[in-house]
Order: structure tokens, then C-alpha cells, then sequence
């Protein structure tokens, strides 16, 4: 399933965004990709340890706590501390590939079930640049407002189309669901829209929306990993 994003960040995040970007140190993107991956990425990210990334890291943090459609659909366990990449000039693409299964945090190793993107540019900023994301139904092409993110499997091959003009920046980053199964989280997810729709129509008390809310933890109780 992928999932587009509204708003995780607010305009005036992304303005904070920008001004902590304005005069970061970027460095070749490649020191952080695997031996596959390292043939075909050609990107700048921003110094992990740094003070911008610092600060980014954590306004995106607090964007994903408030945002209630991107934990009805991960289901977060896990989420490895957002990054930051830069694509414009000659560093300006990153061909097919899958993500690495596991990525090393310093709290530890995360299972990479989902992938995320967050746009910190607009669209009419740049040419080109947009992610690719394969599965059984085609291709899917994604670009996004600044603000907003989308969230896919991990196990998609994917890419970023090469920019042609201007600069694509975004943060980039896995999450690690408490419930692994990509069939089961959607279903989880497609019965919490559905209880959410039910509960402002027919009211929180219904005996249908009890019971079928009684049916969505006990789901989430058998099949989440805590």
C-alpha cells in the first residue's frame, strides 16, 4: 500500500525547515548506502551529526506524534531517526533499488517494513525528481507538496528520477510496524478509516461501531509485535 501524506509538517515548519537547511553542510550521499545500492545512488545528504539535522530530525519527530493517519496506517514500533537528502546539479539521482532490510540506530537495529519521504520542496521548485515506486499494479510517480510525505513498502523497488532543474530536498526514513504483515496492517488500516467514518455518522455508542471497534484491537492484540 502507499500512502500519500497531507500536512505532516506544518508551513510554518517548513519554513523552519528551510532556514536550518539555508546553511547546512552537505556530503556525498553514497557513505551511507550498500554495496548495492552504492552503484546507482548519486545524492547529497545532510551530516547526521550535525546541529540542522539535529533540529530536523526532531520537528519531523514531532510531525508524525500528531499526525493520527500516519500511525492508523504504520502502526509504529520503530521509526529510525529521519534523514535528510539533497538531489540538484551532478548529484541528481538515485536508480532502482530496494532498502536495506535492517538499518543500524544508534538505539538499535531497525526492520525496515516501511519507507518514508517527506518533501521539503514544492513542486514547481525543481524538474524531474520524482520517486518511483514499483509493484504488481505499475509504476506509482510521487511528488509531493512541502509538508507532506508518502509512506510505502520497503520491499518495493524503487527510484528518484533525475532533477533536471532547481533542487529536490527531503527527509527520508524507515519505520518499523508493530505489526509486520503488509496484508494485515492494510486491513487494520482500511477497518479504522471505515470505524472512523461509522463513529461521525452514527455515533460513538452505536452497538455496531462497540463491537467492531472490539474487532479492530482484538485484530491488532493477535497480530502486533510490542
Amino acid at each position: 500500500m502507499l500512502l500519500t501524506l497531507e500536512g505532516v509538517l506544518t508551513p510554518d515548519d517548513v519554513c523552519e525547515a528551510r532556514r536550518l537547511l539555508a546553511g547546512a553542510a552537505w556530503e556525498d550521499g553514497r557513505s551511507t548506502a550498500g554495496a548495492q545500492a552504492v552503484t546507482v545512488k548519486n545524492n547529497q545528504q545532510l551530516a547526521q551529526d550535525g546541529e540542522p539535522a539535529r533540529t530536523l530530525r526532531a520537528l519531523v519527530l514531532q510531525g508524525l506524534e500528531r499526525h493520527a493517519t500516519f500511525f492508523s496506517a504504520a502502526l509504529p514500533r520503530n521509526v529510525f531517526p529521519p534523514m535528510f537528502n539533497r538531489y540538484a546539479g551532478p548529484a541528481n539521482s538515485y536508480g532502482n533499488h530496494v532498502d536495506a532490510a535492517i538499518r543500524y540506530a544508534p538505539a538499535g537495529r531497525v526492520r525496515t517494513d516501511l519507507s518514508c519521504t517527506l518533501f521539503l520542496c514544492d513542486p514547481d521548485e525543481y524538474e524531474g525528481g520524482d520517486l518511483v515506486v514499483e509493484s504488481a499494479a505499475g509504476e506509482r510517480r510521487v511528488k509531493l507538496p512541502a509538508g507532506d510525505m508518502v509512506l510505502y513498502p520497503s520491499t518495493s523497488v524503487h527510484r528518484v528520477e533525475p532533477v533536471t532543474r532547481g533542487a529536490r530536498v527531503a527527509s527520508f526514513f524507515w519505520v518499523q510496524s508493530m505489526v509486520r504483515s503488509e496484508e494485515q496492517r492494510r486491513l487494520l488500516f482500511e477497518m479504522d478509516r471505515a470505524l472512523m467514518h461509522l463513529r461521525s455518522t452514527v455515533g460513538e455508542m452505536d452497538a455496531g461501531v462497540v463491537a467492531l471497534t472490539g474487532t479492530y484491537h482484538n485484530l491488532l492484540r493477535l497480530w502486533a509485535e510490542t
